[in-house]
């Protein structure tokens, strides 16, 4: 089982609704955060990615809520790579309270490698080679955020 790459980050007050809370769509851009940052620790920044002539678009996003996050708190992202095909690249995310552990979001996402265009392609062999990599070993240094 591939080991996690950790990201913090603090609750802003504009990611929270008028209840108070973090607005549910956050969640999925902190999946963005947590996938980017577990890419850059693995090897490559989404900008290399890119310029290999390669780009990574979610085809499907699932998100169950556990709890929420209010203004101010730290939070925990934890993702893993779970799956690198040919095409198709998959990660889960687990999305905590930093302080209690108390659980937030589990999530999961599947992207497919595309072109600038958008049509899909073949991830370039060096970007297939690092997420495999990163499949059998995932970093797991955490970053701030």
């Amino acid at each position: 089982m591939p080991r996690t790459h950790v990201t913090t980050l603090r609750v802003r007050y504009a990611e929270t609704d008028q209840m108070g809370v973090v607005y549910h769509a956050n969640y999925l851009a902190w999946c963005e955060i947590g996938r980017t940052e577990f890419v850059r620790a693995a090897g490559m920044s989404y900008r290399e990615m890119e310029a290999a002539g390669v780009g990574l678009a979610v085809i499907d996003a699932q998100l169950r809520f556990h709890g929420g996050a209010v203004y101010d708190d730290e939070v925990r992202i934890e993702t893993r790579l779970t799956d690198v095909r040919s095409r198709l690249v998959v990660f889960d995310y687990l999305i905590t309270q930093a302080a209690t552990g108390a659980r937030l979001v589990t999530a999961s996402t599947r992207l497919a490698s595309v072109t600038r265009s958008g049509g899909t392609t073949a991830l370039p062999a060096p970007v297939r080679a690092l997420l495999e990599r990163a499949l059998v070993d995932a970093p797991t240094a955490p970053s701030g955020g």
